[in-house]
């Protein structure tokens, strides 16, 4: 992936790199349209929000989440490996995969997570230190009403001025997820004290307990 190499030696990350800068996190209004709580089977919501390290750690975090896995979206299943990926014209963002309890938490309450702590959505084709269209921000839904509602909600954000630029987020529905090698997953719960994780990543998480304390959970997502 796109990465100074030097730093990335120092700082021993494995996927996501470059030079150290946090992404500027908000908080955003709830959304006005959404899914009501209601008993159901699990569903599943896909997002791209640069590297997928600190995106998983933030939403195992949440209460309903059942899991996350990170992975790959948005290409063929033939290049959906890390290296391939890494060349930037798979056309896979790195993703990650929710599994959550409809009873429990909404997909309009992902959403502003999403948009809140979990990432920048006004940086185009890139996240923090990470640059190229694998870590763009795109929402892949998996459903009609998903994508009625991801609509909805960048148009509430852009009519409220919640970011300051306007938000590049891409809607790519019909496009597969594909979990990551097996090092990737899990990856700042095993490794809290990667320089990486520390500067870029538990930031976000802290936020989400800061800005949501009601939805924080203090037992992950498997």
């Amino acid at each position: 992936m796109s990465r100074n190499l030097a730093i990335a030696a120092l700082l021993g990350t494995a996927a996501c790199s470059g030079a150290i800068a946090a992404e500027r996190m908000v908080t955003a209004p709830a959304p006005t349209v959404d899914a009501a709580l209601k008993a159901g089977p699990m569903q599943t919501a896909v997002f791209a929000g640069g590297c997928f390290w600190g995106v998983e750690g933030v939403f195992e975090r949440i209460k309903g989440v059942q899991s996350v896995r990170s992975g790959y979206a948005g290409g063929a299943r033939a290049t959906a490996l890390y290296d391939v990926v890494g060349t930037g014209v798979t056309g896979h963002a790195e993703a990650v995969e929710i599994k959550y309890d409809p009873a429990k938490v909404t997909y309009g309450t992902l959403l502003r997570v999403l948009f809140s702590v979990a990432h920048d959505p006004t940086q185009l084709n890139r996240q923090g230190p990470d640059s190229g269209s694998q870590y763009r921000s795109a929402i892949f839904p998996q459903t009609t009403e998903q994508a009625t509602l991801v609509r909805a909600y960048t148009a509430q954000l852009g009519a409220a001025k919640t970011w300051p630029g306007k938000i590049v987020t891409t809607l790519e529905p019909g496009k597969p997820f594909y979990p990551a090698e097996g090092y990737h997953q899990n990856y700042l719960r095993l490794n809290p004290q990667q320089p990486y994780i520390i500067y870029n990543d538990l930031p976000k998480v802290a936020g989400l307990k800061e800005r949501f304390p009601t939805l924080w959970s203090d037992k992950p997502a498997a």
